[in-house]
């Protein structure tokens, strides 16, 4: 698993790269010329010298599709494979991959996604299917989970396309516009979307609810079986806090069905279905929080200042 503080640094140093070539600018184009021209040689390098170590492997037998599966799973040598054209998987495959690592979460949330396949130029085709049960926050987890998903997975992608499905049995699809290709996403508030580690969440057993704080935002998460699901802290009802909330079964539901009940005004939210309300027809949800887990490091999105 990777150490999520060793991939900010990581990040951190691809930031400095990019700040520094920028810099060079000022000493003059031939400056800037020859600090893209040194950057370029040494990936040159270190390219060749990745590509003879898959060659010694292969050579010695021990390059086989679990030592290959184990590359392709660390993100960093991943991303080094990607850069210089020797990730042992294609496009496609990563592609489809990366739908599967978003599904569970698409499901939680009555929806899934489609591959219909990828262009000459890079596009990618999408199905959207199923139905948000009312979430009022379906484009924006959406758009988290599966855009997200595919850019980490596939960066040589060009864009995302989406084909809407038609509809049955009256269910409200999920918006076609929940992907659009490359375009920012902004909360009413002016704020972007980001993911950050939620390990409040981590040890959370079945049937415990627990309230953290994620980046400034208070969490609430609830696990059902082996399931994980967030919520923003607040009962639509009564706009008191959820902290101290129990899940319960319903009477007459099968085992391994529960809701939340709001410990103030004991209005109950169906926690499966997007934290619809139980009590009644047409009342407010819970609101969800995207969450997804990615090399046993749990995520959800919160909203983050946009830069100036």
């Amino acid at each position: 698993m990777e150490d999520p503080a060793q991939a900010d640094r990581l990040r951190a140093t691809g930031d400095r790269i990019d700040v520094l070539l920028e810099a060079s600018g000022s000493g003059g184009v031939l400056a800037r010329q020859r600090a893209e021209e040194l950057v370029r040689l040494t990936a040159d390098l270190y390219g060749a010298g990745i590509e003879h170590i898959l060659e010694i492997l292969h050579d010695a037998g021990r390059l086989d599709d679990d030592v290959l599966a184990a590359l392709a799973a660390d993100d960093l040598v991943a991303s080094l494979l990607l850069v210089h054209g020797l990730h042992p998987y294609d496009v496609g495959l990563r592609v489809e991959q990366a739908l599967e690592s978003v599904r569970p979460y698409l499901g939680s949330h009555g929806g899934d996604v489609e591959l219909l396949g990828i262009t000459e130029e890079g596009t990618v085709r999408l199905r959207l299917l199923g139905s948000c049960d009312g979430c009022p926050s379906s484009s924006v987890t959406l758009k988290l989970a599966v855009e997200g998903a595919i850019e980490a997975a596939a960066p040589e992608v060009t864009g995302i396309e989406v084909e809407e499905a038609a509809s049955t049995g009256g269910q409200g699809l999920i918006p076609v516009d929940a992907l659009r290709s490359r375009l920012d996403l902004t909360t009413d508030e002016g704020a972007a979307p980001s993911w950050e580690a939620a390990s409040g969440l981590a040890d959370l057993a079945p049937g415990e609810v627990r309230l953290v704080e994620v980046a400034g935002l208070p969490v609430l998460g609830c696990r059902i079986g082996t399931d994980l699901f967030a919520y923003q802290d607040g009962c639509p009802r009564c706009e008191a806090s959820l902290r101290g909330a129990a899940l319960a079964r319903r009477l007459g539901a099968a085992v391994g069905e529960a809701v939340l009940r709001c410990p103030a005004c004991r209005a109950h939210y169906d926690v499966r279905r997007a934290g619809v309300s139980l009590d009644e027809e047409g009342g407010d949800p819970l609101t969800p929080v995207p969450l997804l887990t990615r090399d046993g490091v749990i995520s959800v999105a919160v909203a983050a200042p946009v830069s100036a």
